[in-house]
């Protein structure tokens, strides 16, 4: 029968299917092992929120169309690719207040594997001159449900693809729109998005993109590393800098611990082609991120050294910008600007490795792009980068 498309949400044809369950067992064709579920959680902060579980037949991962379509958590067997945060969520957005006065409301439906940080801004927040927010913490995206969500199974090729549509737009504000497709293959230990974000207004208008791609246990422990052909690193403030020697390296949980920030330029083919590998103390479980530099040119090591309760993390975020607030990075020409009608695209693939010899395999492709080249390790901020 081959690819076949279902909608499950398509708000101006007013269609919503709540739950629906689609297998090989009910398709038939030559894939195997796959199953796709949407069901809509109830209880708690996760009131009303839809979800849509995706098992390739190795890979599982949760699609949330109700945050932006963010990714939950994803797994490979025993491999848990997630993070443990105090928010216990998916959180809907109704209990998200973006706007509170500190302007870092965002953090309270923050849990994600996968979270956008955009449209039309990210970063820390800013502030109006009568101390109203301005652009909260890492904007809005994140927050806003989609409208239009379907998925697609080809039961030949066993290609799966989650299709969704946010449109973060206001009158007198900015108009945008993210149209997303998360795929994956029966069998495979990938998952992939592909963004593309377009102005919908007549007017011009900018934005800024960041992927906060977040791990914590069991990749992330004591000894653990990223691997990462880096041309250039720097620390974002002192915190950073004062542990700069172990930039790519993580320690122990530590109670009370300031976040450290690092900035990277990375290394990449001629194609754009690059990525950054996170690796357990031991080498035997990881995780990949690929990106194209060409389309997110920065990329940011965030590591947040709490303890476990507290949301022991560390973060590995490509994007077009640095996540310092909106008026710097417009100062320094990283906030995209698009002609009415304009479009950007971004392709990303997260992979799973559940064995040293997954790992040693990608940490091969790191050191083929790094070439034997070692990387500028500034000792202080660059003020390029850096609000210093």
């Amino acid at each position: 029968m081959a690819a076949r498309t279902w909608v499950l949400t398509d708000v101006q044809q007013e269609i919503y299917v709540e739950q629906i369950s689609l297998s090989c067992d009910q398709l038939g064709g030559k894939a195997a092992g796959y199953a796709v579920v949407k069901r809509t959680l109830r209880g708690g902060l996760r009131q009303g929120v839809d979800v849509i579980e995706v098992h390739n037949g190795l890979l599982r991962l949760v699609v949330v169309p109700t945050r932006g379509m963010g990714i939950w958590r994803a797994s490979l067997g025993g491999l848990q690719l997630k993070w443990d945060s105090p928010v216990r969520g998916p959180v809907h957005p109704a209990f998200v207040n973006l706007w509170e006065p500190s302007g870092i409301g965002w953090l309270d439906g923050f849990d994600e594997l996968v979270v956008r940080c955009g449209l039309e801004s990210n970063g820390a927040p800013v502030f109006n001159p009568n101390g109203t927010v301005r652009y909260p913490l890492h904007g809005k995206i994140a927050n806003i449900p989609a409208h239009h969500v379907s998925v697609a199974i080809d039961d030949t090729s066993g290609d799966i693809s989650v299709r969704g549509v946010v449109d973060e737009a206001r009158l007198f504000g900015a108009k945008l729109r993210l149209e997303t497709v998360v795929s994956t293959k029966v069998g495979q230990p990938w998952f992939a998005i592909r963004d593309t974000v377009t102005n919908i207004s007549a007017e011009p208008g900018d934005m800024e993109l960041l992927y906060h791609i977040n791990f914590g246990a069991p990749l992330l422990e004591p000894g653990a590393r990223v691997v990462a052909p880096a041309a250039k690193v720097a620390p974002r403030d002192a915190t950073a800098a004062s542990t700069l020697p172990h930039w790519d390296c993580y320690g122990p949980e530590t109670p009370a611990a300031p976040e450290a920030v690092f900035f990277l330029d990375l290394r990449a083919d001629t194609e754009g082609r690059t990525q950054a590998t996170l690796r357990n103390a031991t080498g035997t479980q990881g995780v990949t991120v690929r990106f194209n530099k060409q389309q997110l040119p920065y990329f940011t090591l965030w590591k947040n050294r709490q303890a476990v309760p507290d949301g022991y993390v560390t973060g590995l975020e490509p994007g077009i910008n640095f996540p310092n607030p909106k008026p710097f990075e417009q100062q320094r020409g990283r906030v995209a600007l698009l002609a009415p009608g304009q479009s950007r695209s971004f392709d990303l693939v997260i992979e799973a490795h559940a064995d040293a010899a997954a790992v040693s395999a990608a940490e091969q492709q790191v050191a083929s792009l790094q070439a034997g080249a070692s990387p500028v390790v500034l000792d202080k901020p660059d003020p390029h980068w850096s609000v210093v």
